[in-house]
């Protein structure tokens, strides 16, 4: 009989990741993707098959997130290999999943900014900060992918309405959107090793604070 190669939990999805979670394994509890499920199809701009790389790649992307977001312990972390794996944003320092882990993923990614001051904040702030920006949910979806594994190169999109407030600043209601590429080295068996990330945070946390420092409001 021939052979069936089982789909890697790290691309089954979070539900599936969760499912075969230790409760033990998260911050606080297992997070909830309702949101997700009930905003994205409506929102998105692509819609690719469960085979189709894209498909494949934003997968394992939400995984990621998930993970490095509600998981402390790097070591748990099945999107990656943990002991190998580096990001960095718009070729800035290399972070480590234990840097992640420490500093929190918006730190690490969004770094220093005339809107959003990273050493103001640690890994359970920054976390509270977006989330009451976006209360209706801030949402991934890969638009394109430019080259297939080892090395991955894909383009993005980021999306939420900017409905609750920001570091001081009222909400406007309007529609925040953020695009960038990535380009993503995985193993044999599609995990993350390493990870660039190339956009611009400005143009983002522009649109929170209208323009205006967050250092001006402190």
């Amino acid at each position: 009989m021939p052979e069936t190669t089982e789909t890697p939990l790290w691309l089954q999805g979070r539900e599936a990741v969760i499912a075969a979670s230790d409760p033990g394994e998260w911050r606080n509890e297992a997070p909830d993707y309702h949101l997700s499920h009930q905003v994205m199809p409506a929102e998105r701009t692509h819609h690719f098959q469960p085979d189709q790389l894209e498909a494949i790649v934003e997968t394992l992307a939400q995984v990621f997130e998930m993970e490095v977001s509600h998981k402390e312990d790097p070591a748990t972390w099945v999107s990656m290999v943990t002991d190998r794996f580096r990001t960095r944003v718009n070729s800035g320092e290399w972070a480590s999943a234990a840097d992640i882990a420490e500093q929190g993923s918006y730190n690490v990614l969004i770094g220093d900014s005339p809107f959003y001051r990273r050493e103001q904040e640690d890994f359970a702030s920054q976390h509270h900060v977006f989330h009451t920006a976006f209360p209706g949910g801030f949402f991934w979806e890969v638009l394109e992918v430019l080259s297939p594994p080892p090395v991955i190169a894909f383009k993005w999109r980021h999306w939420g309405d900017f409905s609750g407030e920001y570091k001081g600043f009222l909400p406007t209601g309007k529609r925040i959107e953020m695009y960038g590429m990535s380009i993503a080295k995985v193993s044999d068996e599609l995990q993350l090793v390493e990870v660039e990330h190339f956009y611009d945070p400005n143009a983002f946390l522009s649109g929170l604070t209208g323009g205006c420092p967050v250092a001006h409001k402190s």
